[in-house]
């Protein structure tokens, strides 16, 4: 039973680490702020949610696993209110969305006059 504990718990740990990862690369890829908050944002509740779940299986039935269920009731709600207020502020201070290739934008759609 311990020997799949433990492999219950590394692959969430090994998965939560992709998630983390795939964000961390989505922040250098994406194009613009809207994109990297929302690929942020995502794998980082994901990853930091997974890892969590693994050292809870990790910890078995203890006041460890107790603080560890809080400090991912913090992370769910703090994480996607944080990305809410950021995109808010950037929206505010006139950041706009980027909305396809620059140069094809809904105005190079339309047909010319002749």
């Amino acid at each position: 039973m311990e020997t799949a504990l433990d492999i219950v718990s590394w692959v969430l740990l090994v998965t939560g680490s992709v998630f983390a990862m795939i964000g961390g690369l989505g922040l250098i890829r994406l194009p613009d702020v809207y994109t990297r908050m929302h690929g942020a944002g995502i794998t980082d509740t994901m990853g930091a949610g997974l890892i969590l779940a693994g050292l809870m299986v990790q910890g078995g039935f203890s006041q460890v696993t107790v603080k560890l269920i809080l400090i991912l009731i913090f992370l769910l709600y703090t994480s996607p209110t944080s990305t809410y207020a950021l995109a808010n502020a950037a929206f505010h201070r006139g950041q706009k969305p980027l909305l396809g290739k620059p140069g094809h934008g809904k105005e190079d759609d339309q047909p010319s006059k002749p």
